[in-house]
């Protein structure tokens, strides 16, 4: 529940709460907030990679962008965090705040900024926070099954040869993402297409792809992908791009960038001249579109809607985090103070405006209300054990900060390939989260002088990592767990529904679902996928078994339906194939050679399930079913108990 809005500077209240403890709230001057308070985690600030509990730290809330090893770096920040003492606080601002979680709370705030007060659980505190800053939006279906890319891939045969391999090792996948499928220019014209460079937006019949040595004929790939059942996503950058001296000069990249200084449509120096990126920061040189200005989006989206025309599913919303001096300014008013954190997420709200329903955005940056502009990746790690902990505690401090829907690279995006093993663990992580994707670095290495690539040999694929370790049963167990994804396809789509509705996170912290349990606020290496099922990833090499706490109620192993108690310790059985729980009286809905499979988790319980829009009602005991609605629908049960 939302208890109040303080503007006032020398604002005072003493919270009471149910279980007689009391909290103070002071702001003094209107920068400081002071909260006194006993609590023991502090969960959300943004996609953090260091810790989920921030207690005993301080935060600087900024929007960065750091290649790799992030610590206390995030492309994702926001202002609002949640403690288990039963308040949580949002400071509404776009500018850089700071956060001390010690003893007590204390917070440097700018003196304009409201701050909002939420009381009651972790789980409402974070409902309500969603609620109050962006309601979720529901991706397609298509978007929960297996996402395929490679840095790379940059021309038509590349990407047919792709799906040969798909076929040739029966692996399904339902998501293609292109990034170097642009002239590395404009970034929205396909390399080696020509046309007459002009202002106005174009469309598809302008470009003449007959002499292009990358595609030939992007329509026939985008219509040959979809006729196999794959979507495609496009790469994206926010800038007017400085071309290198090594590079051809493109015509229609001069024209625009020309048109969008004439214009304003760019953050401009308070000089009137346009900002540029300051050197030593990617893309340096360049201009960036200033996404306040509704002429700017309407010129950048004419450039980019035959795209959409043409068939294509999406966006990878790349980059955002440009903005590096204070003084700059937008057609909002807004300087760069301000525009610092806030400039992501007007960049993806103006491709989430642009797109359509059965569209996606998958983007690396974000700020407040990125709950409404999914889907939110973790962005560039190393093919480490430790970038693999990094990743987990970002995916769940992300989620008590708002997000819903959130991915990782499989294996690691960047340096030497992983090993087998890491490969496999991150696989079987990949397919309890929100969205399964791999994905590598371009080949040779982004930064070759910091981090160079395996003998140029980057790319994550299964059939790579199979060749390259000459380890031809590597693809049979990477094949169970993309066959697995592909059929927990209902239970994942159906959960994510559950999940928009009632703005709850997919991914769950154990202190999220379990609050009165002191044991599951400590734990940030296992996590709830729902409301009941419990994931203990492995996350060290050549870990097959690990230590994991099960919360109240009774339990079964996902694989080997062996059943636990609950408010216990164990070591994960051997023959758990990947350490994941189900909780006594759940439902797990499967998609199984074409058709429906639920599994019955416990003697008892009741469910409603949603199946090809239809509602059914679910009630079963000692080994009866009985079952109201899906009528036509062919339905087998299995009980485990």
């Amino acid at each position: 529940m939302i208890i109040e809005v303080i503007k006032d500077p020398e604002y005072f209240k003493t919270i009471l709460q149910e279980h007689d403890k009391e909290i103070q709230i002071e702001r003094r001057q209107g920068t400081q907030l002071f909260i006194h308070a006993d609590y023991k985690v502090a969960y959300g600030m943004g996609e953090k990679f260091n810790a989920l509990n921030q207690k005993g730290k301080t935060v600087q809330n900024q929007v960065i962008e750091k290649f790799c090893n992030q610590n206390e770096a995030s492309y994702f920040v926001t202002p609002f965090f949640v403690t288990d003492a039963g308040f949580g606080i949002f400071i509404d601002t776009k500018e850089k705040t700071q956060f001390i979680f010690q003893e007590n709370i204390s917070c440097e705030i700018p003196s304009n900024a409201s701050v909002t007060i939420f009381t009651g659980t972790i789980e409402e505190i974070v409902q309500d926070y969603i609620r109050l800053t962006g309601i979720p939006k529901m991706p397609p279906e298509y978007a929960f099954g297996v996402w395929i890319s490679a840095n790379w891939w940059n021309c038509q045969s590349v990407v047919e040869e792709q799906l040969e391999k798909l076929n040739k090792y029966q692996l399904p996948a339902s998501v293609v993402v292109i990034e170097a499928w642009s002239d590395e220019a404009t970034f929205y014209i396909w390399n080696g297409a020509v046309n007459t460079p002009k202002t106005e937006g174009t469309t598809l019949e302008e470009f003449d792809f007959s002499k292009s040595s990358q595609w030939l004929d992007p329509k026939g790939m985008i219509d040959q992908l979809h006729h196999a059942g794959l979507k495609l996503v496009l790469w994206q950058i926010p800038v007017f791009k400085k071309q290198d001296n090594d590079e051809i000069i493109s015509e229609q990249l001069s024209l625009d960038k020309e048109h969008a200084v004439s214009r304003q449509l760019c953050v401009m120096n308070q000089d009137g001249s346009p900002y540029e990126i300051p050197e030593g920061n990617w893309f340096a040189g360049s201009y960036i579109p200033d996404f306040t200005r509704e002429e700017t989006k309407e010129f950048w989206f004419n450039k980019r809607k035959y795209l959409l025309d043409m068939g294509v599913d999406g966006f990878k919303t790349d980059g955002g985090e440009f903005i590096y001096r204070e003084n700059i300014l937008f057609s909002d008013g807004t300087t760069g103070k301000e525009g610092k954190n806030q400039y992501c997420q007007d960049y993806i709200n103006a491709y989430h405006d642009f797109i359509t329903d059965q569209n996606v955005l998958f983007s690396r940056a974000g700020y407040v209300g990125a709950s409404k502009t999914p889907i939110l990746w973790a962005g560039d790690h190393q093919s480490t054990n430790q970038e693999l902990k990094n990743v987990l505690i970002a995916g769940l401090s992300a989620a008590m900060s708002g997000v819903i829907f959130w991915s990782f690279d499989i294996g690691g995006f960047a340096g030497d390939l992983p090993s087998m093993d890491l490969y496999l663990r991150s696989t079987q992580l990949a397919c309890f989260c929100p969205i399964m994707q791999w994905h590598s670095e371009p080949l040779g290495g982004q930064f070759k002088e910091l981090m160079s690539g395996m003998d140029s040999n980057n790319e994550r694929s299964p059939w790579n990592m199979v060749s390259t370790y000459k380890c031809p049963e590597l693809i049979t167990e990477i094949k169970f767990w993309h066959d697995l994804r592909m059929m927990l396809m209902p239970f994942i789509y159906s959960l994510a529904q559950e999940s928009v509705f009632t703005c709850k996170p997919m991914m769950r912290p154990m202190g999220y679902v379990c609050q009165k349990d002191e044991r599951c606020l400590a734990i940030s290496d296992q996590y709830f996928f729902g409301e009941n099922m419990i994931v203990a990833p492995l996350l060290e090499e050549n870990q097959r078994q690990r230590e994991l706490y099960l919360p109240e109620g009774s339990w079964f192993g996902f694989f080997s339906r062996k059943r636990y108690d609950g408010e216990c310790d164990l070591i994960s059985d051997e023959q758990e194939k990947f350490p994941v729980y189900i909780k006594s009286g759940t439902t797990i809905l499967l998609h199984v050679e074409q058709n429906f499979k639920i599994l019955l988790f416990g003697e008892n319980g009741e469910d409603t399930l949603n199946i090809e829009n239809q509602r059914i009602q679910i009630t079963w005991e000692e080994g009866k079913v009985i079952m109201k609605g899906g009528e036509g629908i062919n339905l087998m049960c299995e009980f485990v108990f």
